[in-house]
């Protein structure tokens, strides 16, 4: 962890804090608009601090962290835990959202490519 700078750039954050697998993946999204720093939309070189409210969607999962601890190299997952910590909310978001998809299967997620002719009348049926 590195301690002694004042702030990292939250790509290099996000990407150290394991949201993300490549820090190119994290500078796109964050020009993309998918993580907010304390509410407002940011640019890859903007410094995240301690005590910064992060608001994160990698596509699959969304997150609301505040940050702890800064680094800008990537370590292991324990030591990737302890860079943040994910508010109530949050928590409490990510649970509702998995216990929806057990309950709700999407039909098209068992396809893979471009539907057979199989597939399209599997479809079909599962809409009517």
């Amino acid at each position: 962890m590195n301690t002694s700078s004042a702030a990292v750039r939250i790509d290099k954050w996000l990407w150290a804090a394991r949201f993300f697998k490549t820090r190119s993946l994290a500078t796109a999204a964050v020009d993309g608009g998918k993580v907010r720093l304390n509410g407002e939309r940011i640019k890859p070189a903007r410094g995240v601090k301690p005590g910064d409210t992060l608001a994160i969607d990698n596509g699959a999962t969304e997150w609301e962290v505040e940050v702890r601890a800064l680094s800008e190299t990537r370590g292991p997952a324990a030591v990737a835990q302890t860079l943040y910590e994910e508010t109530v909310q949050s928590i409490a978001k990510r649970q509702h959202n998995d216990e929806q998809r057990q309950f709700l299967h999407e039909p098209s997620e068992a396809i893979r490519g471009r539907p057979t002719k199989r597939d399209r009348r599997k479809l079909d049926r599962s809409s009517w």
